[in-house]
């Protein structure tokens, strides 16, 4: 885990006056750690043997104090629950069919895109989404051994 993302993250929301209490410390931390954009449930079975009296909402209520903040992105895919991403900056998210796993991946800015996308339609745009589906060498390891 990055300390510098840490205490960046820390100073950003007590610049904004959010106090930093035990249960969004760990939260905040486990956002950082974790590469696995995970859900409120995961975040919440992840530390609840640590903090035995949290509920799912106080999770909840911290993500939303993290994405109001800017700290993390929540990522929404259908139906299924939304998933946080610490990494706020541009990037793109390859998905796997099978386990259902996100991973980020770098890419120049489509923002070309996005200009040709204006000029054509007469939108003003605001941001972009690039999602990529496939399947994860464990998932394709697996179809293999079966």
């Amino acid at each position: 885990m990055s300390e510098m993302q840490l205490k960046s993250a820390l100073d950003t929301l007590k610049t904004t006056g959010v106090r930093i209490t035990p249960q969004r410390h760990a939260i905040l931390e486990y956002l950082i750690e974790s590469m696995s954009h995970p859900t409120a449930d995961e975040i919440y079975k992840a530390l609840e043997g640590k903090f035995p009296n949290m509920s799912v909402a106080t999770v909840y209520n911290n993500l939303r104090v993290f994405r109001e903040s800017e700290l993390v992105k929540e990522l929404t895919y259908g139906d299924s629950a939304s998933r946080f991403d610490f990494v706020t900056n541009k990037h793109y998210h390859i998905i796997c069919e099978g386990c259902g796993k996100i991973v980020d991946f770098h890419y120049p800015g489509l923002d070309e895109v996005e200009h040709f996308a204006a000029h054509v339609t007469g939108f003003k745009i605001n941001s972009h989404r690039m999602e990529i589906y496939g399947t994860c060498p464990t998932c394709s390891e697996q179809a293999t051994k079966s």
